[in-house]
């Protein structure tokens, strides 16, 4: 579909669910974005003209070397009239036609770009760069109306021209990735440069140029700044972590090694994605599409974890890498409504307007309890933006609110006499001496469409796309010649799954048949919501008339307690791998009485859980010993605080499983016929783990083996997990419990069906098949293919947490029992060792199945060869994923 319509369907349709503010009000706020927009715009020219950006506080400008330096962040100053370049076509935006040919006509005679200086590539490409394209898109249009502009002649291009070349220089690496810094008027050799040292990048540094220099290329008709950022891209796509298909946020220009692992949408990665996307709405080329939607379904899975956005390691995806979130993350929800998926991006959006009314900003870094993680905000438009788009998308009134909530803020906290300060701690309300460029290209921008209408807009806003500064490149640029001499790095064709894709925009009206649909997405993220929200009617207090709830008494899913819960300010927030986290604000209790049971419940879970984590006991291991496996497939497994130690026995415990009904296990067994002498399998959730346990012992277990309800989770990625008991004493359990992740639990359960009869050996560790088979006789012992008297000693595989134990006559007579191997060894299959992989990975051919169900466990012998070759090959495949694994662990 072109991108054209695309757009229109998606943001050109507003499907009003009611007129909660009326056109009046609108009206009302709308002037008030201009008003304080010219109080920003007009003081910075009174001011700091020509100087890059406004001190609202000491009312001046600011220049590069006659200030103290604040690092990395000055490098966004070139000397160049930044404020004023970076704000030309929000001034067309707001109908300020005027000021805009005055500010052009300033530029065009006041700036310069051949300045001595260092400066960031990335945010000289965004708002300088594409300032000066967005404003010539401003002046092409409105000289094409015929009343203004009439005397341009593209001047803004042929400058926007010149800053382009002088970046190209900082292309010059073997990866094709830009250095993070330039020169402008020499470059990145040399040393009267002062820079080209550097090795590394972030992510979104490299990967945020495509729409700028496309457009550039297309307006000017040469194509070598196209080239080289679609080179960019290309080198980026190659370098992502093939199984997690995740990018990093620091990279090497020279060798393209990851230098940070962490992935996330926040700081460092943002503007990649966002590139990927909107470069396939502008250029209309297929390839960013198909890739974005790659990158997205992994965010999905391993970032998104609503309505919170958590960093996780590239390369071991199910691992949480940080425990706070970025203000810049603020930008998803909006792109996550150009993709087209609404549902999150509600979600997302309504926890960062509970952490904007809490502290009035988002923190420029924020925990996932919302308390501040760093206390700065230099207002910063990101989240304006997603509101805006929001209710573009919706058309709810919903998001009216947030945008006057925004606009309050602004006023009562940030307004200065010369300006507006950004905030140096949200707690504190004290100021920073700054006003950056981007608070006048970007948050006025989407504050007044937010609340404009359409009569309001000089232009129709669905011909354009906003960049990540928000500057407005026409979309007809997808129909302009593109001549490029560098051949795209297309993805091949067995990466992509076209039936993956998403090829249409989504309609709006079927996607929102209810007008109550995005409030009650919102609703259950409320109880994390700040002071300012309505209560509820008072009730009896907890502590009045009845006990409040106690940790040790608390049932996630009962009820009744997350009521008491919700009362006392408590809420849970679900995490993706199964864990829940309890979140307390004393302000959300009913009362002062229940917000001091919330503080006491708190505590009480806090001790609790401390004394659930002081013994951090060894893994545990669950053996298949029965036919055709015969203890060659063994599974690492997490322990139980409670029950059997099995460190402590020498033999550990054997037995067939079953599956236990319920399958929960968290009521009584009703098929304690079949569990009765058996290991139980049971799923996890929704009771505790040792009610579970008690429940399989009382039908007459000897053992139990909890699988993961969580689809996915595999011990190759997610730490150790340790089944802890229920704050009550579990003496009464005697029977071991052990917990697979679900990868490895569906090995499990795809053994049993396969097999009908599987015996499993629960243990502290491997056993070697002489011991599991000693007292056999020799004939029993052929029948079971011990060939080897001298087996190799089994070491648990740190990465897969599961391996094979090799066993057989090709195994050099040096080897002995207490040899370490490296995990990639204890992986290797030998042809001849037919070892049986997991059967979550392969599958037999229908007719030896059917054989393997009748014969004797010696008919391992017969398996035919070309059904080993194709065993191996599959193993093969989980081999060279762990093998790469080992290579891109840190």
């Amino acid at each position: 579909m072109p991108p054209v319509l695309c757009l229109l369907m998606l943001l050109g349709a507003l499907c009003r669910f009611g007129e909660a503010m009326s056109r009046e009000e609108k009206q009302k706020l709308r002037n008030q974005v201009v008003e304080m927009f010219d109080h920003a715009y007009q003081n910075y020219m009174d001011h700091a003209y020509p100087a890059d950006e406004l001190m609202p506080l000491t009312c001046r400008g600011r220049v590069r070397g006659l200030e103290p330096s604040r690092g990395d962040v000055d490098d966004a100053l070139g000397k160049f009239s930044l404020t004023l370049i970076d704000t030309l076509d929000t001034l067309v935006l707001l109908n300020k036609t005027t000021e805009f040919e005055a500010a052009v006509r300033s530029v065009l005679s006041d700036v310069r770009l051949d300045n001595d200086i260092v400066v960031s590539v990335f945010e000289t490409n965004i708002r300088v760069l594409g300032g000066l394209l967005g404003g010539h898109s401003m002046a092409v249009m409105l000289k094409e109306g015929g009343q203004n502009m009439q005397w341009y002649q593209d001047e803004l291009l042929h400058m926007a021209k010149d800053l382009g070349l002088r970046l190209l220089p900082a292309f010059n690496t073997s990866s094709g990735l830009p250095y993070p810094r330039i020169n402008l008027k020499h470059g990145v050799r040399g040393p009267e440069t002062r820079t080209g040292t550097e090795t590394d990048t972030c992510t979104a540094c490299a990967g945020t140029m495509i729409l700028e220099f496309a457009a550039l290329s297309r307006f000017t008709g040469d194509p070598v700044f196209e080239d080289h950022a679609r080179r960019a891209l290309d080198f980026l796509w190659e370098k992502r972590q093939r199984n997690s298909n995740l990018v990093g946020t620091t990279i090497n220009i020279h060798s393209g090694e990851w230098v940070r692992r962490d992935s996330g949408v926040g700081a460092g990665i943002d503007s990649y994605y966002e590139y990927l996307l909107k470069a396939y709405i502008l250029l209309g080329d297929d390839l960013f599409l198909q890739r974005f939607n790659i990158h997205y379904a992994s965010i999905m899975k391993y970032i998104s974890q609503p309505p919170l956005l958590l960093d996780v390691h590239i390369h071991k995806p199910l691992l949480p890498a940080r425990t706070w979130m970025d203000s810049l993350l603020a930008f998803f929800p909006g792109l996550q409504v150009l993709k087209g998926d609404i549902r999150p991006a509600i979600e997302t959006h309504e926890m960062l307007y509970q952490v904007t009314k809490k502290h009035n900003f988002l923190p420029e870094a924020f925990t996932t309890d919302f308390r501040v993680h760093w206390a700065q905000h230099p207002l910063r438009p990101e989240f304006a933006e997603s509101t805006y788009f929001l209710y573009k998308a919706t058309g709810d009134p919903y998001y009216l609110e947030a945008g006057r909530t925004i606009l309050d803020n602004l006023n009562r906290f940030a307004r200065v006499p010369c300006g507006f300060a950004a905030m140096k701690d949200v707690r504190t309300g004290s100021h920073e001496d700054r006003m950056d460029s981007f608070f006048l290209a970007e948050m006025f921008k989407y504050l007044f469409l937010l609340f404009a209408e359409a009569e309001d807009i000089p232009f129709d806003v669905e011909d354009y796309v906003f960049t990540t500064e928000a500057h407005l490149l026409p979309l007809s640029l997808s129909t302009a010649p593109n001549s490029s001499s560098i051949p795209s790095n297309r993805t091949s064709d067995e990466e992509l799954d076209d039936s993956n894709f998403d090829w249409t925009c989504p309609n709006t009206q079927l996607l929102f048949p209810d007008p109550a649909f995005p409030r009650s997405l919102r609703e259950p993220i409320r109880s994390a919501v700040d002071k300012s929200c309505p209560r509820p009617a008072p009730y009896r207090e907890p502590g009045m008339g009845r006990p409040p709830l106690r940790a040790q008494d608390f049932m996630a899913n009962n009820p009744e307690h997350l009521e008491l819960l919700r009362r006392m300010g408590v809420s849970l927030v679900h995490l993706k791998d199964g864990r829940v986290q309890l979140v307390q604000h004393a302000t959300q209790a009913v009362s002062a009485v229940a917000a001091e049971d919330g503080v006491r419940f708190m505590q009480e879970m806090m001790e609790l859980s401390s004394q659930q984590q002081k013994e951090q006991l060894p893994p545990r291991a669950i053996q298949i010993v029965s036919h055709p496996f015969f203890g060659r497939v063994v599974l690492t497994a997490g322990p139980a605080q409670f029950g059997t130690d099995l460190s402590k026995s020498s033999t550990g415990v054997r037995g067939f499983v079953t599956v236990a009904e319920p399958y929960s296990g968290c009521t009584e067994i009703t098929n304690g016929e079949y569990v009765q002498g058996h290991i139980a399998l049971l799923q996890r959730g929704q009771c505790m783990f040792a009610e579970k346990a008690r429940n399989i012992q009382k039908a007459g277990a000897i053992g139990g083996i909890v699988i993961d309800d969580n689809e996915g989770s595999s011990s190759d990625t997610a730490p150790l997990f340790q089944m802890a008991g229920d704050g009550r004493s579990t003496d009464d359990v005697t029977l071991p419990l052990l917990f697979l992740f679900h990868k490895e639990g569906n090995i499990l359960l795809e053994a049993l069906k396969e097999y009908r009869e599987v015996e499993v050996l629960l243990s502290d560790k491997a056993r070697d098949r002489a011991a599991i088979f000693k007292g056999m006789d020799v004939q029993e012992e052929e029948n079971c293919q011990t060939e080897a008297t001298t087996p190799t000693s089994f070491k648990p595989v740190s990465q897969s947490q599961m391996s094979t134990d090799e066993l057989d006559k090709s195994v050099p007579e040096e080897v002995t029992p207490a040899k370490e191997v490296s995990p990639a060894e204890e992986l290797r299959i030998e042809e001849e060792d037919r070892a049986v992989p997991p059967l979550a990975d392969t599958a037999l051919p229908e007719e030896e199945r059917d054989s393997e169900k009748t014969e004797e466990p010696r008919g391992d012998k017969d398996l035919s060869s070309q059904s080993v070759d194709q065993l191996l090959a599959d193993w093969q495949e989980d081999l060279e994923a762990f093998k790469q694994m080992e290579k891109d662990d840190l």
